[in-house]
């Protein structure tokens, strides 16, 4: 395992503050509409709502540097700047991430609303200013420094929705610094209502992952005409490549059926790990914990196999919290 760099994982997305709260109602996601925002100051003010720093790649790198040393990740994206902000940068602070948001005096910071009932989750999305992040930004001499000095790049495929720009600049400086570039397909609809500009950053994918609705909704939005998810892994495996000097590799998650990985024609599945189902708090996030591990693994330069396990054990961490969080005191990773 090599040592890691000072912020050697560089994160881009969405940042949104998470509000999780027990509560008695079923399964939904929506975007919120004005009539739905005062979710979020009545689970601030009259519930007792666990406050999370969320948003996928956020979720992500946290969970990166929960397994890596001191100031191993730094995070991009748009907030406000506004008491949500302040929240937000507590909770991160919490979690020894490094973040360097791009401060919008106009629009809200991003405020998702997590309802868990049982195993069942309704979610209110509010963006605000994670909606209006940009390539300026980015460029800005201090963030581009940390640009730089990363080893290792990740984007989240909803970022596709805000600023294309910025995540073809992240992909290109990587292709041409030959640096590993891990992109995340994020929900079923990117493929389908974002296909160009997916397609767009998929020649810079050195790592590709997904679950298997997102496989399969690459699939049916590129006719594929197969719903074999070892198909389309290897299909993704194979795209034209920019970076030539590295293999791509692309992991496909199914819950508590197999991983799925495929690189160079090959195709391997890895069991994932064991839970009673009685231990399972919230499946929130568990795609996100998966990607950290994983990531983290690539970082530390630990073997592919490895880098799956440890996606495995710290989503298997993560589901037994609420919200996507993890444990503390701090577990360590032993190999499975």
């Amino acid at each position: 395992m090599s040592p890691t760099k000072e912020y050697a994982l560089l994160c881009l997305e969405n940042p949104l503050l998470a509000l999780g709260q027990i509560w008695p109602r079923g399964d939904n996601a929506i975007l919120a509409e004005e009539k739905h925002l005062g979710i979020y100051e009545d689970l601030l003010n009259n519930y007792s709502a666990k406050l999370i720093a969320g948003g996928g790649a956020q979720n992500t790198a946290r969970g990166a540097q929960y397994m890596l040393p001191p100031n191993s990740v730094v995070y991009l994206g748009g907030v406000g700047d506004d008491k949500y902000a302040a929240i937000l940068h507590d909770a991160v602070k919490q979690a020894g991430l490094r973040v360097e948001y791009r401060v919008d005096k106009k629009e809200k910071t991003g405020r998702c609303g997590v309802v868990i009932t049982g195993h069942h989750r309704s979610m209110v999305t509010d963006l605000g200013a994670a909606n209006h992040y940009d390539l300026d930004h980015l460029k800005s001499p201090e963030v581009w420094k940390l640009v730089e000095g990363a080893t290792h790049y990740f984007v989240g495929g909803y970022h596709l929705t805000v600023c294309p720009p910025a995540i073809m600049a992240l992909a290109e400086e990587a292709a041409k610094n030959d640096k590993p570039f891990v992109f995340s397909l994020s929900a079923p609809f990117i493929p389908i209502a974002f296909k160009d500009a997916l397609d767009a950053t998929a020649p810079y994918w050195d790592y590709v992952i997904g679950n298997e609705s997102e496989a399969l909704s690459y699939a049916e939005a590129h006719g594929l005409e197969t719903k074999d998810i070892k198909e389309i892994a290897k299909h993704l495996a194979a795209l034209p490549k920019a970076n030539k000097k590295r293999e791509r590799v692309a992991i496909i998650t199914q819950g508590t059926d197999p991983t799925v990985v495929a690189t160079n024609g090959e195709v391997n599945e890895h069991a994932v790990h064991a839970i009673n189902p009685s231990q399972i708090t919230d499946t929130t996030g568990a795609g996100d914990a998966f990607a950290a591990g994983f990531t983290a693994g690539l970082v530390a330069g630990a073997p592919l196999a490895q880098c799956v396990d440890q996606g495995q054990w710290l989503a298997k961490l993560s589901i037994q919290e609420l919200g996507p969080s993890f444990p503390f005191p701090k577990q360590t990773y032993t190999k499975s």
